[in-house]
């Protein structure tokens, strides 16, 4: 909402909003000129507003969209403004997959950024090259994530599509997984018959997905030369960081060594590699970007060292997310590996409560915080605890602390010197690192 907030701001618009507390991103808005107000109230729906734009997070007895909608004003979700925005762009890239957008949406705005396509860039992290979430460019090319959630992606206009992944998640929205591909087919039959669908061919019947399109489609993997996209001869270093023979369409066409750890980096590599080739930009410019990007925030992202053990940070908050994050920290040179997991919203516990367990289980020691709520109420009887129970019953050695100081006081006195401390999740857990790493 902030990037789509400065985007209409740099075009002459007059923009309002609201949160429910100051931040660093609300004061940010501020100074870029938008009226900033706190609080959810009526009080600030004024005549003059010609549009509400709203998020996913807002439900329909919120105040603010009531009072809109009382007063006739028209409202649009914050997709359907992102894809107004997307119409404007002749070349317009959409990563889409339940995970990997933030990591794979940097990594193309990356290869742009390298041959100084001067591109618009909406991105889920902070990117330290553009310094924030946001680019505002001046040329034709934007770059942005697609979510699924609440079908938004369904209001995007791009002329090329990614697809990364498509697994179960947000169960309080979609139905089962077939509910879910059904929607990521609908996403691939926006694309223009001009268009481009990049598709990871691990993805299950990835056939699906393509058949009856009319636009140009490439597929990407691991070792397999039959692809349109692929890495071959793969090799890791000492902190899981990749190095790959690139092929194209069967040809070696370069060496690639990247600067983030883990297999899957290796796989959201070739998407943004695809999307960039089959939008003609030159492997000389693609293998630059690639090889610059060192990551985003709160991606295995190293935060310091304390009693000489290791802090990392990781967004991940999906079973598969985790399995990714944990096998990449077990090609470390560590000793043992510490995770620290915040679940995320009590619907996702629930739907996978024994899957987080088998994920976590990869880490030698798990703690787990209480569950963060995000936009939910409805606890469905289920905490962190029952992720502590699964993970008993496979023999993880695991421990649970309802507060921030507990689980902080705990690594103080247990967390040992070369160790490799995770905290991991999409709420606030990242703040018991940065707690650490002031004592």
């Amino acid at each position: 909402m902030s990037g789509l907030a400065k985007i209409l701001l740099s075009r002459g618009f007059r923009v309002s909003g609201s949160d429910n507390s100051k931040s660093a991103m609300t004061e940010d808005l501020a100074k870029a000129g938008a009226n900033v107000l706190y609080g959810q109230s009526k009080d600030n729906i004024t005549e003059d507003i010609d549009l509400v734009v709203y998020t996913a997070a807002v439900k329909e007895d919120n105040p603010e969209l009531i009072s809109a909608k009382g007063r006739n004003i028209p409202c649009i979700t914050r997709g359907e403004l992102l894809g107004f925005i997307m119409k404007e762009h002749p070349t317009s890239i959409a990563i889409s997959g339940t995970h990997g957008k933030t990591t794979t949406t940097s990594m193309v705005s990356h290869i742009y950024l390298a041959s100084h396509s001067d591109p618009t860039i909406l991105v889920g992290g902070m990117l330290a090259s553009i310094n924030g979430n946001l680019r505002i460019g001046k040329s034709d090319v934007l770059i942005t994530e697609a979510c699924e959630y609440t079908n938004s992606f369904l209001s995007f206009y791009p002329t090329t599509a990614v697809i990364l992944n498509v697994c179960e998640d947000h169960m309080d929205f979609f139905k089962d997984i077939d509910d879910i591909r059904l929607s990521f087919k609908k996403f691939t039959e926006i694309l223009p018959d001009n268009g481009n669908l990049v598709i990871n061919s691990t993805v299950p019947n990835y056939e699906y997905f393509t058949k009856d399109l009319k636009c140009n489609v490439l597929t990407y993997g691991l070792e397999d030369t039959s692809l349109n996209i692929s890495a071959c001869n793969i090799k890791y270093n000492n902190f899981s960081h990749g190095d790959f023979d690139l092929f194209i369409n069967g040809n070696n066409v370069c060496h690639i060594n990247l600067a983030v750890p883990g297999a899957h980096n290796i796989e959201n590599a070739l998407a943004a590699i695809g999307a960039a080739f089959a939008n003609g930009e030159d492997i000389t410019y693609i293998k630059e970007g690639i090889e610059s990007y060192k990551g985003t925030g709160r991606r295995f992202e190293i935060k310091g060292e304390l009693n000489g053990f290791t802090i990392v940070d990781d967004y991940a908050h999906h079973p598969d997310e985790i399995t990714a994050t944990l096998n990449t920290a077990k090609k470390c040179d560590v000793n043992d590996i510490w995770c620290i997991f915040q679940p995320h919203t009590y619907t996702r516990t629930k739907a996978f409560l024994k899957d987080f367990a088998k994920s976590l289980s990869i880490a030698d020691k798990v703690i787990l915080a209480d569950i963060y709520a995000a936009r939910e109420t409805d606890t469905l009887g289920v905490s962190s605890k029952d992720i502590l129970d699964e993970l008993e019953k496979l023999g993880c050695e695991a421990y649970h602390f309802s507060t921030f100081e507990e689980i902080e006081n705990f690594v103080l006195k247990k967390v040992q010197k070369n160790d490799l401390l995770i905290t991991m999740g999409a709420g606030n857990v990242v703040e018991i690192g940065n707690n650490l790493l002031k004592r």
